[in-house]
């Protein structure tokens, strides 16, 4: 199984991005020139900005942007820590000039820009080679104003603003439109004062991520300024720029503008079919919610008011249904609902059980404090899904270190998979969904956290923190990490997740990493210790998984000669892959209410092959593992139970269970 982002990372090994020593010219000794820079932004900083470094990066530790040139006049050599933020990405939190090293606070930087790095388990200094820089240093930014945007608009529209030295928010501080004017209501015949209103201009995004040129931004055309009702709004706009460090600028001249407010506006409801706790994100415009970023206390909502007819899965017909949804705000043309047990929808139909869909009409309306708008109808089906449990894998910064213990870092991305794959196999067949990245479709999500050492310093391998049983999986939004307060009260320990330190405990010589376990197994140290730096093997380096280390699909071949390293690397990415994925595996399943759903165990009784709800002791490393054992899935009563709580038309896919007596 392989994820955009690992075929990004195979490709970018291929190109020599990183660590490529037969390609990349040589520095001096000890140092190797293979990394590039392609893109530094912004070109002006004031403090409190992130100063972005692009290029070719993929995991670099530490690193840091080498300056050097001069400062309106005066020599400049300046060495500046960055924190990898993701692939291709280095970020410096800019403090200000002076507090940077920097000759002064307030200057034109002109010079070279380097990349200074080191790669894990490669002993070698990584650089790139020195690309020309102007930088423009300064303490404040003051705003200029050139142009903004007018005509036919709804509540909440974003309305261009073209200028020059915006600030870009967080750190920063931000820019703000001051407006002021008169608003005409459709039924009036006098345009009447309106208080002068203040609200946020956001940097111009490209695909949702912010363009950090400094010279076109918007605002919301906010409830704020003149009221939800249709009608024209006439005044003008302002500028000022308020830092978080040195406080506002002065105001820039006013430009006029006239925007002609039209009605709420529905279009369409996406997906056309959702389950318990997904989120139903629902178009049109002129929506009204709470903006964390506009500073507006008058209560605003935005409703849909849906009648038609529920038809339930095979029923005959459809039952008669009144109902209104309140929506979460996103922007003044996007608002999202989550199909819930607790509101209208969700008394009205079991959203566990019952599948089936709506047919009718919706209309919206907004509510701004004593303002009413309500909306044209349309047309909508909207299906309701069997449930879904949808688990976040999350990988804690900790899990990083753990595989530098084993010498396995460079191979992040290929266990990353193999981890994936594993618990993919354990739940296939069930109604449930991994993802790698936090959810932005559900609201009701699980996560669990991969990461190194055991917190509870107890040296538990993994361990599902969450409060009390949850037989029939009523929560659906579990964590199975960090610290639960409740846990901790019951006596238990509070710390959870999968813990890859106390993994190597299987070792024969886990050393300080972890203490030996009962069911300690050689082939563990045949497996992993070529790669242990401390027990004098030799860390993967990036440059050799582009090579021809193949991709296993089983552990046959494995121990692999001593000769056939390539074989070995493979080798040990299925099995840390595999132990950490069944050991996922395990406490998810935890969390949804095993083992034993019909009593009060946490564990099958006894000790049978294959069952991987079976307590850790009777779970051997050659069964985690995969090597000649495993793998471990859920028992033939567990399975029934998984089948009833998450439906799911998929067959079992294994043959033959074992028996969970």
């Amino acid at each position: 199984m392989k994820s955009w982002r690992s075929a990004l990372v195979a490709a970018a090994l291929a190109l020599g991005w990183v660590a490529c020593s037969s390609d990349a010219s040589e520095a001096p000794a000890g140092k190797v020139t293979d990394l590039m820079v392609t893109k530094v932004t912004p070109l002006a900083v004031v403090p409190g900005s992130v100063l972005v470094v692009e290029g070719n990066f993929l995991d670099l530790k530490p690193a840091f942007v080498h300056l050097r040139g001069s400062l309106s006049g005066q020599p400049m050599d300046v060495l500046l820590p960055a924190e990898p933020k993701g692939l291709g990405r280095l970020e410096v939190a800019w403090n200000g000039g002076a507090s940077m090293g920097l000759p002064m606070s307030d200057g034109e930087f002109v010079g070279t820009v380097q990349v200074t790095a080191s790669v894990p388990a490669d002993p070698r200094e990584h650089l790139s080679e020195p690309q020309s820089l102007t930088l423009r240093v300064q303490s404040q930014l003051e705003p200029k104003f050139y142009a903004v945007e007018e005509g036919i608009r709804q509540v909440n529209d974003s309305i261009k603003v073209e200028g020059d030295d915006f600030l870009l928010g967080a750190g920063e501080g931000r820019t703000v439109a001051i407006l002021e004017g008169c608003f005409q209501k459709q039924s009036d015949t006098t345009c009447k004062p309106v208080p002068e209103a203040v609200v946020p201009l956001a940097p111009e995004t490209i695909n949702a991520t912010p363009v950090t040129q400094r010279k076109l931004a918007t605002f919301p055309f906010a409830p704020k300024i003149a009221g939800i009702e249709p009608g024209l709004f006439k005044g003008s706009v302002r500028l000022r720029s308020d830092h978080k460090v040195s406080g506002p600028t002065s105001e820039t001249a006013q430009i006029p503008i006239q925007i002609q407010l039209v009605s709420t506006t529905l279009t369409s409801f996406s997906p056309p079919s959702a389950s318990l706790g997904q989120f139903v994100e629902i178009t049109g415009g002129g929506f009204v919610g709470k903006n964390p970023e506009v500073d507006d206390p008058t209560a605003m909502t935005t409703r849909i008011q849906l009648a038609g007819t529920f038809t339930a899965t095979g029923a005959p017909s459809g039952k008669p249904v009144t109902l209104e949804l309140i929506t979460e705000y996103v922007s003044g043309r996007l608002v999202r609902y989550v199909l819930n047990e607790e509101d209208a929808l969700g008394q009205a139909a079991d959203l566990r059980t019952v599948t089936g869909v709506f047919k009718g009409t919706a209309k919206p309306v907004a509510t701004y404090g004593s303002q009413t708008v309500t909306g044209g109808e349309i047309l909508v089906s909207l299906g309701i899904s069997p449930v879904k449990q949808v688990v976040w894998v999350n990988w804690m910064p900790t899990y990083k270190d753990s595989l530098e213990h084993l010498g396995l870092r460079a191979a992040d991305q290929r266990i990353r998979d193999r981890i994936i794959e594993v618990m993919g196999a354990i739940y296939l067949g069930v109604n449930l969904q991994l993802v790698t990245e936090e959810p932005r479709d559900f609201k009701l999500y699980a996560r669990v956290d991969l990461e190194g050492p055991d917190p509870n310093g107890l040296g538990l391998l993994g361990y599902d923190n969450t409060a009390g049983k949850d037989v029939g999986n009523d929560r659906l939004q579990d964590r199975i990490g960090g610290v639960n307060a409740v846990t901790q009260e019951g006596g238990y320990p509070g710390y959870g997740g999968v813990f890859i330190d106390s993994l190597i405990g299987f070792s024969e010589h886990p050393g300080k990493f972890a203490e030996k376990l009962e069911v300690a197994d050689p082939l563990f140290d045949q497996i992993f210790d070529p790669f242990r730096p401390d027990r004098g093997g030799k860390p993967v380096l990036a440059e050799e998984l582009a090579v021809n280390v193949p991709v296993l699909q089983d552990g046959s071949g494995c121990p692999a000669s001593k000769s056939d390293r390539k074989m070995r690397i493979a080798c040990a990415i299925w099995v840390l892959g595999s132990l950490v994925g069944t050991t996922a595996g395990h406490e998810v399943g935890h969390s949804l209410g095993l083992a034993d759903p019909e009593g009060e165990e946490f564990h099958n009784a006894g000790d049978a092959p294959n069952r991987l709800m079976d307590s850790g002791g009777a779970r051997s490393f050659r069964e985690r593992a995969e090597l000649g054992e495993g793998p471990g899935v859920f028992c033939d009563a567990e399975f029934k139970y998984l089948k009833k709580i998450l439906p799911n038309p998929v067959p079992d896919p294994v043959g033959m269970r074992p028996s969970c007596d």
